[in-house]
């Protein structure tokens, strides 16, 4: 990583303090360090990052937002267990009544559409690894004959992360698994069409692909005809159990 100058200014697609939280987040997500553990010192990580101790500070301050971390008095920060920072999730969507997998896509859109252009014009290096990576976890779920739910929830949350507003992140987390409403179905009443999801794949890369080109209007776009297009395919999938 390149040493900053003094001022530690934003570079092009993310400021340096999106860069050290969105690191610290991943590895705290994956368990590393797991909870109760502490995070290295202030001086560890700016040696680590090669940023100053405001950077630091700035991105340890908004992991203790997002109820991550907990700064203890003359001890250090401390990492919080990340599945209590999400709360409880939102009830009441019932896979198998059209009505309400609409109710809760509609949500979506009003969500994920805006997110989507915002990750468009703001989201980081880090951050646009992470789409693309999900992305192509999708695709090798699709490949294999595994389930896609996890790595489609993963593609979906990491556009919201993208958008640098945390509240899109915690609506979509309250949401769960409720905001892919196939993840009921498979393993019970059918698979999941391959046709499906070779659809949903193709609506994923061209969200992708408007993100990468930082094409504000055609991101939102492509989330508001992938969304649209869950919706019928869930009433075709229904239809056919």
């Amino acid at each position: 990583m390149e040493q900053t100058s003094g001022s530690d200014t934003p570079r092009r697609y993310g400021t340096l303090t999106r860069l050290v939280r969105d690191t610290l987040r991943e590895g705290i997500l994956a368990g590393n360090p797991a909870p109760g553990q502490k995070l290295p010192s202030e001086a560890q990580l700016i040696d680590k990052f090669h940023v100053s101790r405001t950077v630091i500070r700035e991105a340890l301050s908004a992991l203790r937002e997002e109820g991550l971390v907990e700064p203890r008095r003359g001890a250090g920060v401390f990492v919080l267990d990340p599945a209590a920072a999400d709360g409880p999730a939102l009830r009441g969507i019932d896979p198998k009544r059209i009505s309400s997998v609409v109710e809760g896509l509609e949500l979506r859109t009003a969500i994920e559409v805006e997110a989507a252009y915002l990750a468009a014009a703001r989201c980081s290096p880090l951050q646009e690894e992470a789409i693309i990576r999900s992305h192509h976890e999708v695709g090798a779920c699709i490949r294999d004959g595994r389930s896609t739910v996890e790595a489609d929830l993963a593609f979906h949350l990491a556009i919201a992360e993208a958008s640098n507003n945390r509240r899109f992140v915690e609506i979509l987390s309250l949401l769960g698994h409720e905001m892919i409403p196939r993840a009921a179905l498979e393993g019970k009443e059918a698979a999941t069409p391959t046709a499906y999801l070779e659809r949903l794949y193709e609506e994923h890369r061209l969200i992708v692909n408007a993100i990468s080109s930082r094409d504000q209007i055609a991101a939102r776009e492509a989330m508001r005809a992938h969304l649209a297009g869950s919706q019928q395919r869930y009433r075709a999938y229904l239809a056919n159990l």
